[in-house]
């Protein structure tokens, strides 16, 4: 009889996850897993957890102001270019507002089109003053804008809108005023006279209160019907800007050249990017060295498996010198050892995520806690925009810091793997 040939086992057999698992649990006393390697897997989970938490707050911030942007403001803005009126004055309003409306909205992918009236006057009440902005726009038009109309944030009686005048809740903080009270808007554009322009006065009541979500909206702003804004700002006929509503905002690159076939050589537009776009590429370019610093750090927490495993292999010899003796080949022996260092690379990165992902989740409540303990301060509105700090868990953002980090503990566990493997079995015995 033919004497069967030995076949060589296949790669990551059952018995080398064995071996590997018996290492890996071994107390440090039998020469099992060091100090090291168990601070490298914190490393790994703390690594992971920062980049994922990262991640998930640059993505909600960067949602909640885009949100507020196109919740509360035109997706882009029909202006008309500078001519000379029938007094010979150099003016930019739009005389013909309503064709203009009606063209724009013909365009495929826009939603709405809406004239307004828009100017700066300075608001007055209880002995208060503020500078604020008013824009006129018709009620069907404000109520299609979801960050001004939103029941949740504000208060007030919105269809009695034609009565009065809605205003922001930063506006109605620092006048002292609520909804029913009175307000004082006084345009420094009034009427002309012998003796110079007397100041536009005008008293109109709160019918509604707004928060748009936005620190310099909400403190700034005051809407009041189409028409009373004409006659305030002596707009007889006339609006300043079209406001455009989009269906996917975000497609606004794609819809603009329709847009300006539509606008011909007496129009322009500004889009929702031109106005916020310096802000959302700075946004980018945080986002981009933020991932790169953070991704060092978790390779410099993967890299720490290299000297709990160089210590482990070192541990290991005399068992190596036997295992290699008993027939195992260098490429068992490096998958042993292989095995060993991702596995801490594995739990390390799932004990990262768990982290990260339940502090997306609970970071209204950590985040409220953290602002106690501190006083308060942690969060400016006034230099952030918006009111909260939001998270939002992005599933490729998850996939992409678990791949990051499986990588990174993979590749550099190599390197103490093949030094195990290459160990000469004679000498490996002998200082066992």
């Amino acid at each position: 009889m033919k004497p069967q040939s030995s076949r060589a086992p296949a790669p990551f057999s059952r018995f080398e996850w064995l071996i590997a698992w018996r290492y890996l649990r071994a107390k440090r006393a039998e020469g099992g897993v060091s100090v090291m390697t168990w601070i490298s897997l914190i490393g790994i989970a703390l690594a992971v957890f920062a980049l994922i938490a990262t991640l998930a707050v640059r993505a909600g911030f960067r949602a909640e102001f885009v949100d507020t942007i196109l919740g509360a403001n035109a997706h882009a803005s029909y202006y008309s270019v500078t001519y000379l009126n029938e007094a010979g004055q150099a003016v930019r309003t739009i005389p013909d507002y309503e064709e203009v409306a009606a063209r724009i909205r013909d365009v495929p992918g826009v939603l709405r089109a809406a004239p307004l009236v828009t100017g700066e006057v300075l608001s007055s009440a209880m002995g208060r003053n503020a500078g604020v902005q008013v824009m006129g726009i018709a009620q069907e038009n404000l109520l299609a804008l979801p960050r001004i109309v939103d029941p949740q944030t504000g208060y007030g009686d919105i269809s009695r809108y034609d009565d009065g005048v809605a205003i922001g809740s930063g506006v109605a903080q620092i006048l002292g005023i609520s909804v029913g009270d009175q307000i004082k808007l006084i345009s420094p554009d009034g009427a002309k006279t012998p003796f110079g322009t007397s100041p536009r006065v005008g008293v109109y009541e709160v019918v509604y209160v707004f928060s748009a979500g936005r620190w310099d909206i909400d403190r700034t702003r005051i809407y009041m019907p189409f028409t009373a804004a004409q006659d305030f700002f002596n707009r007889d006929g006339v609006a300043d800007e079209v406001e455009v509503i989009l269906d996917d905002p975000e497609q606004i690159d794609r819809v603009l050249p329709d847009l300006w076939q539509v606008a011909g050589p007496n129009g322009l537009f500004q889009t929702w990017k031109d106005t916020s776009g310096a802000f959302l590429r700075a946004l980018d370019v945080e986002d981009n060295v933020m991932f790169v610093l953070l991704s060092v750090l978790v390779l410099i927490a993967a890299m720490n498996i290299v000297s709990g495993l160089i210590m482990l292999v070192k541990n290991k010899q005399a068992d190596i010198g036997i295992l290699r003796t008993i027939g195992l080949t260098e490429g068992s022996i490096m998958r042993i050892f292989f095995i060993c260092g991702a596995s801490v690379g594995v739990i390390g990165t799932l004990a990262g995520v768990v982290l990260g992902c339940l502090f997306a989740l609970w970071i209204d409540p950590i985040f409220a806690m953290v602002n106690s303990l501190s006083g308060g301060d942690v969060w400016d509105p006034s230099v952030r925009g918006i009111y909260y700090l939001p998270a939002r868990l992005n599933p490729r953002d998850v996939l992409t810091a678990v791949g990051l980090s499986l990588t990174l503990s993979c590749v550099v566990t190599i390197f103490p793997a093949r030094r195990a493997a290459r160990l000469n079995p004679v000498e490996a015995l002998r200082h066992g």
